[in-house]
């Protein structure tokens, strides 16, 4: 079984997945392929895809085409897609102090337009550390979340201030700009209970992408682990129970891959039914392949190959651990 996530800026879960079925197929074993998230990135995708698009406020103010989904009453949002710091060209083209969540908010409202009554929105590769005051000025009147269930799929566990300290540099801020964004975190957190009577500041999660998940958090969000939610809605825990061996990965494999992301869920998922795992990754750090079986790209490899054309190497590598397990 395939159940891989990204491998960011190079390879989709998908195409990894993929990949790794391709390596099972040249040694004549079947693979069932189930590409994965955490919670970031790629949510979208691996929970069916988007049959929507519409037009909303980019991070800087700029009209930006979101794809999202809606089906049987649930629909699945991205906030990447619509305050992702890609949008804007990484962090070089970031203006921190400036970005705002105000599209995820009008994706939301779209979401609600349309009739959802379940809305699912995945946080992770955001732009913003806006707290979500974008994503909530976006959703005013805020009656209209009356009777919806609001899920927010966190990628982290980071609590709402820290989130300035923890993530603000990745998206262009400066020393004295971090300062500025934590201070206004605080002060968010305090108006948040003043208007909603929520105290977001010790919420695990809240701080994901840049305070949104705090944000919506405050206005009656449910704030889960998005590996977990992946995996309920696909029935992973079923799939593994019929593998005979389940191949995951990701760009890095380090030890926060056992908090919350998919590799860690994974492995415990498998480990609670028996089920040897192989983990294909970029690169492996923390001593993780004395825990696992993991094999890294890059020291197999080299960093050239496996940077531009990870997807041949992932293929050769299962075929071969394949075909060593059949030996054997």
């Amino acid at each position: 079984m395939a159940a891989p996530d990204k491998f960011r800026g190079t390879a989709t879960a998908a195409e990894v997945a993929g990949a790794i079925a391709a390596g099972a197929r040249a040694v004549g074993a079947r693979c069932s392929e189930m590409p994965l998230a955490d919670g970031g990135e790629g949510l979208l995708d691996v929970l069916g895809g988007a049959n929507r698009t519409t037009t909303v406020t980019g991070p800087l103010g700029d009209p930006v085409e979101a794809p999202w989904r809606l089906a049987k009453g649930t629909a699945v949002i991205e906030m990447a897609r619509a305050s992702g710091l890609q949008l804007v060209g990484g962090a070089a083209g970031n203006d921190s102090i400036a970005a705002a969540t105000h599209g995820t908010g009008e994706l939301i409202a779209a979401a609600l337009d349309a009739g959802a009554k379940r809305v699912i929105v995945g946080v992770g590769g955001s732009a913003t550390t806006d707290g979500g005051l974008g994503a909530l000025r976006a959703l005013y009147p805020l009656q209209r979340l009356r009777g919806v269930e609001l899920i927010v799929a966190c990628d982290v566990t980071t609590r709402f201030v820290d989130a300035a300290d923890l993530f603000a540099a990745q998206k262009g801020a400066s020393v004295a700009q971090i300062e500025l964004l934590r201070r206004r975190l605080e002060r968010l957190a305090q108006v948040y209970v003043e208007e909603h009577g929520v105290d977001v500041r010790d919420l695990a999660g809240g701080g994901a992408a840049g305070g949104l998940a705090g944000g919506l958090a405050a206005v009656g969000a449910q704030l889960v682990s998005g590996f977990d939610l992946v995996a309920d809605e696909l029935e992973l825990a079923e799939q593994i129970e019929g593998a005979d061996l389940v191949v995951t990965g990701e760009g890095f494999v380090d030890e926060q891959s056992f908090d919350g992301k998919v590799v860690g869920g994974v492995a415990e998922l498998a480990a609670e039914v028996d089920v040897p795992v192989l983990v294909v990754a970029g690169e492996v750090f923390d001593g993780v392949d004395d825990r696992l079986d993991a094999v890294s790209l890059v020291e197999r490899y080299g960093r050239e190959r496996a940077m531009t054309d990870p997807l041949p190497c992932i293929t050769e590598i299962v075929a071969e651990r394949l075909a060593d397990r059949t030996r054997t």
